[in-house]
């Protein structure tokens, strides 16, 4: 990083484990949270303000929920832009919609500030470990630049082209993500209603052509009970979905596979899921199939998984 100072807005979930990752790594950095007591939780200096993140800062990060709340940051009165200098480079981790990220990339653009789109992949797990997968839009000298600082925290970054393609990146991959999530929660509860024991099945599948990145990551430790919780929410994950459906829109593609993921990550947060792991579509799936749960709990049906009273 060669004496750039680094700073970071929005140290929550994925955010604060990316900062951690780059504070041990040995760069300090200047964070801001809306819950103030996260900056020192994860070895930030905490700043006051996001005025202050930037005032202070020669790269700064953002890692925030929605589009909504990137432009808040950017644009709001004490925001970013307005307290943006020529020379910073602006980093936006998040997962927004590609023509939001264009306008930003315009509005910075006009106050010789550099803006990438820098969608992260991995999860809670690759970030803590280090290993995240970067899809980058924007300038790619920029890029390079921040070679050093992105090392700390991934394993894998890709230029995708100009501003927009790496959050476009991003969606795309997003919503494999969520089919198959979707899509393996329902096959694994078939199996369990069925009877099939649930690590033979996975077997099955990870040597077939169903596997896919659920099947070998997610459900083997799902049917241990272990919902690798401090993920991604499935609020989250149907924001990403609803993304990905209005961004095809406008490119003039049909999302005809969306139904699936839209309707089992819906009827989750419908039903008091919104809030939890994504990977929890499973419970709710589960449960209107007879409260079935992949793993035996006390008093269970060993046959159905469904608990009993």
């Amino acid at each position: 990083m060669t004496g750039r100072r680094v700073g970071f807005i929005g140290l929550g979930n994925m955010g604060g484990r990316i900062v951690r990752r780059i504070v041990d790594g040995g760069q300090a950095v200047l964070g801001f949270d809306l819950d103030a007591s996260r900056a020192a939780a994860v070895g930030a200096t905490a700043a006051a303000t996001v005025t202050e993140v930037v005032q202070g800062s020669d790269v700064i990060l953002m890692s925030l929920p929605d589009s909504k709340a990137v432009e808040a940051v950017v644009r709001g009165d004490e925001g970013i832009l307005a307290a943006s200098r020529a020379g910073q480079i602006v980093v936006d981790l998040s997962t927004a919609a590609p023509g939001s990220t264009v306008r930003l990339h315009a509005a910075f653009a006009e106050r010789d500030v550099e803006y990438l789109d820098a969608g992260v992949s991995g999860g809670a797990a690759a970030a803590e470990k280090g290993t995240l997968t970067i899809m980058a839009g924007g300038s790619a000298a920029a890029l390079e630049e921040l070679g050093e600082l992105f090392e700390l925290f991934t394993s894998k970054v890709f230029p995708m082209g100009e501003s927009g393609a790496g959050h476009t990146a991003k969606l795309l991959n997003n919503f494999l993500n969520a089919v198959s999530l979707a899509a393996t929660a329902e096959v694994m509860v078939a199996g369990r209603k069925a009877g099939l024991d649930m690590r033979t099945l996975l077997d099955v599948l990870n040597a077939s052509s169903g596997v896919n990145f659920a099947t070998l990551n997610r459900f083997p430790r799902i049917i241990e009970g272990d919902y690798l919780e401090g993920g991604l929410t499935g609020a989250l994950m149907m924001k990403d979905v609803v993304l990905y459906v209005d961004h095809l829109h406008e490119l003039g593609v049909p999302s005809l596979n969306a139904s699936g993921p839209m309707a089992s990550f819906g009827l989750a947060n419908s039903t008091g899921y919104a809030d939890l792991i994504s990977n929890r579509v499973v419970d709710a799936i589960g449960d209107i199939s007879g409260g079935v749960r992949l793993y035996d709990e006390p008093g269970a049906d060993d046959d159905s998984g469904k608990a009993t009273p």
